[in-house]
């Protein structure tokens, strides 16, 4: 079974490939984008290269992007740069991968954005993904799932329509992720697998 991995850091995977900024266009689904960390003075240099890998046809997102707390780089200009991510993206026509770490609230300012928002990496409280799927914000969960009481009570309660799965950077066999899921939504594996592709198809659709 095809099973869809959201983002991921591994091009023998399936899914979404977050390509690096000096990597080679790969033959394979990937996201383009400039990672609140890697944001130096030079940005404007480096966010013209992904401008123009992103018209690849395998660029299906771009991301991940987004806001961070945790790195040291100006808050003014990560959201600076991540608002030239929003633009870009809704010029180009194609979803979006966030990274966000303790900045839930400036995220959720971006909600009229006219291309989808899918939140990577989850892992916050429940009035916190309560927020983000009302406002219109799809989420995407990884390795802290398997064993996070709380993001398994998220994820029981979360539309199948507004979900996703990811191994990220981690280093674990996706299908654990999926079985857990299964598990927690009562349905079949295939199903889950089937609906995964649907809502990448729906946020590619309708970027």
């Amino acid at each position: 079974m095809d099973l869809l991995d959201f983002h991921h850091h591994q091009l023998a995977r399936n899914g979404i490939y977050n390509l690096g900024l000096d990597e080679e266009i790969p033959n394979t689904k990937f996201s383009a984008g400039l990672h609140p960390k890697d944001i130096t003075e030079n940005w404007k240099t480096q966010f013209e290269k992904i401008k123009i890998t992103s018209f690849s046809a395998n660029c299906i997102a771009i991301g991940e992007c987004g806001l961070d707390s945790n790195v040291a780089i100006d808050d003014e200009l990560q959201n600076e740069v991540f608002a030239a991510h929003i633009s870009w993206a809704q010029t180009v026509r194609k979803p979006i991968i966030i990274h966000c770490v303790r900045r839930f609230s400036q995220i959720l300012h971006y909600k009229n954005t006219k291309v989808p928002l899918v939140v990577h990496g989850f892992n916050k409280k429940e009035n916190i993904a309560r927020e983000l799927l009302e406002a219109g914000f799809y989420l995407s969960f990884g390795y802290a799932a398997l064993e996070n009481l709380s993001l398994q009570n998220i994820i029981k309660n979360i539309p199948l329509q507004k979900l996703f799965l990811e191994t990220d950077d981690s280093d674990f066999e996706i299908i654990k992720l999926y079985q857990k899921v299964a598990d927690l939504k009562s349905i079949s594996l295939e199903k889950l697998n089937q609906q995964m592709w649907e809502n990448l198809e729906n946020i590619v659709t309708n970027g």
